[in-house]
């Protein structure tokens, strides 16, 4: 967390604004690598430490992933899924200039347009992009502010 000192000269936290893709996300519903990263990403969040912006697609994609985990009942999915929305969290509709970023991007370093379209939405807002998912990450660890999960000290 990037510290700052007020007017009397004490330190403050900075909020963080961060765009996080379904691989960090997911991780907040099951034991994975980085899952205390990420789980402290969400705690961050709960307590105003970090703003978290994402695609309104995420939803669809943890709730597909969260599907076909063989562990979890309709109801599990369905409440798990819900929290997301129930966090806060603000969930962004596509603008033109956001597609057109996206497709750009996703022809500019072969990525999925899906993919795409997380790093156009940090890009649009300013924000850091966080991502645990490393194959990804290597194709797009160049341009600004993207951040693997398992590399970040939170």
């Amino acid at each position: 967390m990037e510290q700052k000192k007020s007017e009397n000269g004490e330190k403050e936290e900075q909020v963080r604004n961060r765009v996080i893709d379904s691989s960090v996300v997911i991780k907040w519903f099951s034991e994975e690598e980085s899952t205390e990263k990420a789980l402290k990403i969400r705690e961050d969040f709960i307590k105003g430490k970090n703003i978290i912006a994402v695609p309104d697609i995420q939803i669809y994609e943890i709730a597909n992933a969260l599907r076909y985990n063989k562990k979890l009942s309709k109801e599990e999915v369905i409440n798990y899924t819900k929290s997301l929305i129930d966090i806060g969290i603000i969930i962004m509709i596509p603008t033109e200039d956001t597609i057109r970023s996206a497709v750009e991007t996703a022809f500019q370093h072969d990525i999925t347009i899906y993919d795409a379209y997380f790093v156009s939405l940090a890009k649009e807002l300013d924000f850091d992009f966080i991502t645990a998912d490393e194959k990804f990450y290597r194709k797009i660890e160049k341009l600004k502010s993207i951040n693997l999960l398992k590399n970040l000290r939170i």
